[in-house]
């Protein structure tokens, strides 16, 4: 017994030391927490989704989906070879065209009216706080911080380590003019020494007016937040950025829910929606929409083009690698709507409605 209390001890110790490292982050304080407090959508010490979210569906439970995790059947969830992709060299690009490269999982770069945009980057090779969890597939992570020009917003949608990676923003601190994200997330920006100044910080419902005809509207979405133990003390946000001739929607991580028809309804439609499909689950259905939900969301959004995004680069769910992109490729057989799937590092301009997109994914096991 006395053994057993020990090596608890131990473990509890090591646990707390490693928690204090500055990849964790630092929960809101101060003037922010004072806002957080203030907001509708904060209540019982933590964030609320808009309608009520379970983590899990009705018909399962965490030890359900932990046996499921570590002894349920294998498909294929990392590629068996090595990805063979070629890189857009950012710094060449025509500062005047409007172009979008993916950079696998939720990461991507935009060049949107003159401006440059970098979304949800992770380029550290992991997307945990222990480098050797969650390991990038071979050949995805193509970029690292000094392959960027100077970004004029950096957007976050949530605090999540598959979205806000640690080693990522610090070496792109000097690159970043503004950083755009939601409310209590830039507490870990500002620890991780991003000047306050520098930082957009929105709540559900607010938006900034950036000069010159540019906006952006901090939107919902059906998710969660945290970086340690203690959940939902910083809101997870989809965004829209709108320039004076388009509008773009930033989906983030999201259930499917109404939220999508009410901001397509509020915002009249995007030239281009930006939406998750990938790391989902049956289990986890309201927090991580499901392929069949995919075009009923972008049709809600009144999207006229749509980029799939949250998927082949990191195995954070039991379906194979390539099943969401092939699984929403089928589906719009039927569907017919204008769905672009690039590979990762192709320069894309996503207005060229008459470009046919190859199925790559096929082209690896």
């Amino acid at each position: 017994m006395i053994t057993l209390i020990l090596i608890t001890a131990v473990l509890v110790a090591f646990t707390f030391l490693f928690m204090q490292q500055p990849q964790f982050g630092k929960a809101p304080s101060g003037k922010r927490l004072e806002r957080i407090l203030k907001s509708p959508h904060y209540k019982d010490g933590k964030f609320n989704n808009i309608n009520p979210t379970p983590q899990l569906a009705e018909d399962t439970s965490m030890p359900e989906v932990m046996f499921r995790f570590l002894f349920g059947k294998k498909q294929k969830q990392r590629p068996q070879e090595r990805f063979n992709f070629i890189k857009t060299e950012l710094k060449q690009l025509d500062a005047k065209e409007n172009a979008y490269i993916w950079m696998g999982h939720s990461s991507y770069f935009m060049q949107i009216d003159g401006k440059k945009i970098l979304v949800d980057p992770v380029f550290s090779g992991h997307a945990s706080p222990l480098s050797f969890i969650t390991k990038a597939f071979p050949g995805t992570d193509l970029y690292t911080a000094d392959d960027f020009p100077e970004l004029d917003y950096l957007i976050i949608t949530h605090d999540h380590w598959d979205h806000l990676d640690y080693e990522t923003v610090k070496r792109l601190k000097p690159k970043v003019k503004q950083v755009i994200t939601g409310l209590g997330t830039a507490e870990h920006l500002e620890y991780w020494n991003y000047d306050p100044k520098k930082i957009i910080e929105l709540d559900w419902g607010e938006n900034s007016d950036l000069g010159n005809g540019f906006k952006v509207y901090c939107e919902t979405a059906r998710h969660f937040s945290g970086r340690g133990f203690k959940r939902d003390q910083a809101i997870w946000a989809s965004f829209v950025f709108e320039t004076p001739q388009r509008k773009i929607y930033i989906g983030g991580d999201s259930g499917f829910d109404d939220h999508c028809e009410k901001i397509g309804n509020r915002h009249g439609g995007f030239d281009l929606v930006i939406l998750e499909n990938g790391q989902y689950n049956k289990d986890w259905k309201y927090i991580h929409m499901l392929p069949e939900e995919f075009f009923t969301a972008t049709k809600n959004l009144k999207a006229k083009r749509v980029i799939a995004v949250h998927n082949s680069k990191f195995a954070l769910a039991l379906h194979p690698w390539n099943e969401p992109l092939e699984k929403i490729s089928q589906l719009n057989e039927k569907e017919k709507q204008r769905l672009i799937t690039p590979k990762i590092g192709e320069k894309t301009n996503w207005e060229d409605d008459a470009k046919q997109y190859e199925k790559w994914w096929r082209t690896y096991n």
